[in-house]
């Protein structure tokens, strides 16, 4: 019976055992969207064509136009909502790209380097750290002055909040 507990047929399928848990673990892991500060600009995201899913998509998408600082909400070609934003400052902007909302918050506490903020409003995850949300702590909207989220009037978050789902496209530009 000794010999069979120390073989290596034993340890060789414990071994083997472990492997598989780690990789079961690591495909159903997910990691909350605030584990981290946002501190990557570059987002691994497709260009897409504006104008082409206006003319052939029905679905709802926010477009993010960081020039204007505005904020877009379609349903199809028909314009929804527009709204004056705050995206990210220079040295923290808000990434390029195509993204879909991932997960959706009635409030949610944001924390990163300098800032620590509580009870967050309709807040909804574009890309790792990345949100669109309402900011009761400034007035500032049309200037670009947040981490590199997409800060909105508390009202207008809400409307927006209630207008998009989880999986909504979110495309942002300059």
């Amino acid at each position: 019976m000794q010999t069979w507990i120390s073989s290596g047929a034993i340890r060789s399928s414990g071994t083997f055992c472990t492997g598989v848990a780690l990789m079961v673990l690591t495909l159903f892991s997910w990691s909350s969207p605030l584990t981290g500060t946002p501190n990557s600009t570059t987002a691994t995201a497709t260009s897409i064509d504006e104008n082409n899913i206006r003319q052939t998509s029905q679905s709802r998408w926010i477009e993010i136009d960081l020039s204007e600082q505005r904020l877009r909400a379609w349903e199809g070609k028909r314009l929804v909502y527009s709204y004056r934003i705050s995206g990210g400052k220079r040295s923290t902007p808000t990434p390029i790209g195509r993204f879909r909302i991932n997960s959706k918050y009635r409030t949610h506490r944001m924390r990163g380097s300098g800032y620590n903020i509580p009870d967050v409003p309709y807040t909804m995850y574009f890309y790792r750290g990345y949100a669109i949300h309402g900011a009761y702590w400034h007035n500032r909207f049309g200037t670009p002055v947040s981490h590199g989220c997409v800060n909105l009037p508390v009202k207008q978050a809400h409307n927006l909040y209630r207008w998009a789902s989880t999986g909504t496209l979110v495309v942002v530009r300059k």
